[in-house]
């Protein structure tokens, strides 16, 4: 019996579910808002800078979401965006606003 406790109590610990808190890759991207979409989401709008200079579009926003959002393909699905690059760990995509 002294040897289930243990494994009992491992059984309790791993079925625990832990929030961890998305934390965005560091970058100098001029990014604004607080989620593109809705409010908390992990994509955000780019702004102008020597970095994004070439891929902004009078009729598209630009929106840039994390590398290791799991929700990459949705989003591309959803939004009709368009992937134009990949700067400092974040995917850069062109979304139409028409």
């Amino acid at each position: 019996m002294k040897q289930l406790v243990p494994l009992i109590a491992l059984g309790l610990l791993t079925a625990c579910e832990t929030k961890t808190a998305h934390t965005p890759p560091e970058t100098d991207l001029p990014l604004f808002g607080g989620g593109y979409r809705a409010e908390g989401d992990q994509c955000r709008r780019v702004g102008e800078s020597a970095a994004t200079v070439e891929y902004l579009d009078d009729t598209a926003d630009l929106v840039a979401c994390p590398e290791d959002y799991e929700g990459l393909g949705v989003f591309q699905v959803d939004t009709g965006g368009t992937e134009v690059a990949r700067i400092d760990g974040w995917v850069l995509f062109s979304v139409s606003r028409e």
